[in-house]
């Protein structure tokens, strides 16, 4: 795992686990991760959809909850909150230790409501109160809907982790919406913004997939040519857009007053082509103020064998001729960023869904029994 520490103590990024389980926690191994330098976490809800679906480490816990004649979402909410505050007591050391820097848990409000924004505010409201945690992020997708949400939450002093960003003009909406809060949470004399802490998620390897897809479509040497070179060359462009929107006279003013940046985070970094190097998406992106949250398998290929440079912003020319030969062989980005939100946002809710109905089934069996 020493390839992991060296990631934040030499080139600044932080490595989080995406992932989590019951058995993380009551086995010791998130402890064991995190002193391996894991700094944080993310969950979604088909992390959850996995867990609570893939054992039986939830049955007894399910099991008191269904005596009582309540929703049974709300038994779905009672198991993940019993994670997600067993994983903020494991990283609240590494919350202390980087001064409220690093050791955030995300949680993601309720997926059916990405499209719904004073849905998605009064839930993200609802799940910091109810948890209470000063190391908690509350997710919430960045869809047309998504970013007022954003910004009032940043603008009430609360941690956010926004999630399935895919194009560079949304990317630069949030970043937006971020330092609007953070101008509206400053009005206050009194506002302490260096407690405010969030991350905007860029989704990078559904990108490969999806373009090329459409490259092969086109099959052309020259779009053949492109293919795996999308997503990297768009995170490069978004790590650009990030140090050109946290600087100058509106940041600083912030940035004077203790704000800390909205740092890129690099997700959906688990390399799906097995045609491509299985820690493509992590060695690409290294560099100062980001993050990047990692399934175990990516985070054991990164431990065992890769590559330790700064990378994010080097070769953006390239990057740059990169994405004007996508739109010369056909390939339009801003679909593939509409097309990859839709089936985001969509497969999230599907296994919100199916486990819900999984649990009412069940709860229904228990009762009966």
């Amino acid at each position: 795992m020493e390839r992991l520490v060296q990631l934040h103590e030499q080139f600044d990024q932080s490595p989080w686990l995406d992932n989590l389980k019951r058995g993380y926690i009551t086995s010791g191994q998130l402890a064991e991760l995190r002193d391996g330098g894991i700094r944080g976490l993310t969950s979604n809800p088909t992390i959850f959809q996995k867990a609570i679906q893939g054992s039986a480490d939830y049955d007894d816990q399910f099991r008191g909850l269904t005596t009582d004649d309540h929703p049974v979402i709300d038994d779905y909410w009672a198991m993940v909150l019993q994670d997600i505050n067993g994983a903020l007591d494991v990283f609240d050391p590494v919350y202390e230790s980087s001064n409220g820097i690093d050791g955030y848990v995300s949680v993601e409000v309720d997926p059916g409501l990405a499209n719904d924004g004073p849905g998605t505010e009064a839930a993200a409201r609802q799940l910091h109160e109810q948890v209470a945690r000063r190391n908690l992020m509350v997710k919430i997708p960045a869809t047309e809907a998504g970013v007022a949400p954003i910004q009032q939450m940043i603008a009430e002093g609360r941690n956010i982790n926004v999630t399935l960003i895919f194009s560079l003009d949304r990317y630069q909406a949030v970043m937006d919406a971020y330092i609007a809060g953070l101008e509206a949470f400053a009005t206050d004399p009194d506002a302490d913004l260096s407690k405010v802490a969030s991350v905007a998620s860029f989704f990078i390897s559904r990108v490969d997939t999806e373009v090329d897809r459409r490259l092969d479509a086109i099959g052309t040497p020259e779009a053949l040519a492109l293919r795996g070179k999308a997503a990297i060359a768009q995170g490069k462009l978004a790590y650009r857009q990030f140090q050109q929107t946290f600087s100058g006279d509106r940041w600083e003013a912030l940035a004077a007053r203790g704000a800390r940046v909205q740092r890129p985070l690099w997700a959906s970094t688990s390399t799906k082509n097995p045609d491509y190097p299985d820690t493509l998406y992590v060695d690409e992106l290294i560099g100062p103020n980001t993050v990047n949250t990692l399934p175990d398998a990516t985070i054991e290929a990164f431990a065992d064998h890769g590559t330790l440079a700064r990378r994010v912003d080097a070769d953006v020319d390239q990057a740059e001729a990169t994405w004007a030969a996508l739109a010369d062989v056909g390939v339009d980005m801003d679909d593939v960023a509409d097309t990859l939100e839709r089936e985001g946002v969509s497969s999230f809710q599907k296994s919100f869904t199916e486990l819900i109905d999984a649990l009412e089934t069940k709860a229904s069996e228990l009762r009966a029994s």
